[in-house]
């Protein structure tokens, strides 16, 4: 009997990256084509071998990889439906029970929530908060009315209004007797008005007159200014300075101003300058300060004066004999009036300001020059009273007149007591 010839079972090793096969027959007909195509056409049977194994290797790993990755995305899906499922059920589980409970809280009708408000806020309800409010707020309110009442009501120090009660009282005592004496004063005047009452013909044919006579200027047919020039001449050599009319002249810069008074520049050099303006006409108040403003700085006055013939002359919210700024003065001088005492008023009054400023009469007594200059001023009203009721009672011209020259006297007196004082001051300073 012949021996049996031992069959070789393929091998596949797979040592150190490297696969090694024994006996391995690839049973495939496409494969042994190609193979033996490459083959004759001169490739290297080992390298077309290796190439078709690792070309075949590649290919079967990228199919097992999709096959794995389909396999996972479907265990993916079957487990997402799964957690979907079971969580849109544990979800309408929750929410139905949470909507149960906010029914039980929030209900409309039943709710807790809406009974809550219901006993708290309705209105049928006796523990209503608006309710207890009303009644605190009903107790509070009638315990401080009589709280109040109390304490307004007594006549002891706690009482806030005891000083005013008192005061008040006072107040309508004394208003109660000023008007009594407003009312004494009232019936002379009532007097006086119907004494008035029968001069009006001839205060308006005087007026009339006057009128015509100042639209024709002074009696003797000068200007306005050379007459306000005489004047103010007269009364500076009575004092001693000199004064010149310079409104023909230029000063520096221009021609305002139309009398320069030199205080003391008689007797050498002046001590001080004031500058007199005289208009024939109404100007503003602006205007007339303006023109002043340029007389003193192109005369290099200390002072100046504004002279117009009337009271209805003056710049508006403008009295006579009152200072504006300190360094200015509005004035009435009328010539035909025969009367300069507004003038020489005005003239003392700016004479001693501007010595006062100017320091040259240390030692001076200025209480005693103010209350005079108060004085004079205060005369000086009375005088325009006078003249005022000479205007309008003709009856009493005459002793009218009487107690005018009598006032007129007085602030002569006046006026010569501040140069007195003003005098004294500069003999007495060194």
């Amino acid at each position: 009997m012949e021996a049996a010839t031992p069959l070789r079972h393929p091998r596949v090793h797979v040592l150190m990256g490297r696969v090694i096969l024994e006996n391995v027959v690839v049973d495939d007909p496409a494969t042994a084509a190609y193979i033996d195509r490459r083959i004759s056409a001169g490739d290297d049977p080992v390298a077309v071998v290796n190439d078709a194994i690792e070309v075949g290797a590649r290919i079967l790993e990228r199919e097992q990889s999709a096959v794995d990755a389909e396999f996972v995305k479907n265990e993916f899906e079957k487990v997402s439906r799964e957690v979907e499922t079971a969580f849109t059920d544990k979800a309408r589980v929750v929410a139905e029970f949470f909507g149960t409970k906010v029914d039980e809280v929030f209900g409309e009708e039943n709710g807790h929530l809406a009974r809550e408000l219901q006993r708290l806020f309705g209105e049928g309800s006796t523990a209503a908060v608006q309710h207890q409010l009303r009644e605190v707020m009903r107790d509070q309110s009638a315990r401080m009315r009589e709280d109040l009442l109390r304490q307004f009501s007594s006549a002891d120090g706690n009482n806030p209004l005891a000083d005013f009660k008192a005061a008040h009282l006072r107040t309508a005592r004394e208003a109660a007797t000023r008007q009594e004496a407003q009312l004494e004063a009232v019936r002379e005047q009532m007097v006086a008005l119907k004494l008035e009452l029968a001069g009006l013909r001839s205060e308006r044919e005087k007026a009339a007159e006057v009128a015509a006579e100042h639209a024709r200027g002074t009696a003797k047919g000068r200007p306005y200014e050379e007459a306000v020039a005489d004047a103010v001449d007269a009364i500076a050599r009575a004092q001693g300075d000199d004064a010149d009319a310079v409104g023909d002249f230029r000063g520096g810069g221009g021609r305002k101003g139309d009398v320069l008074v030199d205080i003391d520049g008689c007797a050498g050099t002046p001590r001080g300058r004031i500058v007199f303006e005289a208009k024939n006409s109404r100007r503003s108040r602006k205007e007339a300060l303006g023109d002043l403003e340029e007389a003193m700085a192109q005369r290099a006055a200390d002072y100046g004066v504004w002279v117009v013939p009337s009271e209805e002359q003056l710049p508006a919210r403008v009295d006579g004999l009152r200072e504006v700024g300190g360094d200015k003065m509005f004035v009435v001088y009328d010539p035909e009036d025969g009367s300069r005492l507004a003038l020489e008023v005005a003239y003392s009054l700016a004479r001693a300001r501007v010595l006062m400023a100017k320091g040259g009469v240390e030692g001076l007594d200025a209480p005693a020059l103010r209350a005079e200059v108060e004085r004079a001023l205060g005369a000086m009203d009375d005088v325009r009273k006078i003249k005022l009721h000479l205007t309008n009672a003709a009856g009493g011209i005459e002793q009218a007149r009487t107690v005018l020259d009598g006032m007129a006297e007085r602030v002569r007196s006046h006026l010569a007591q501040i140069s007195t004082l003003i005098e004294e001051a500069g003999e007495s300073s060194p």
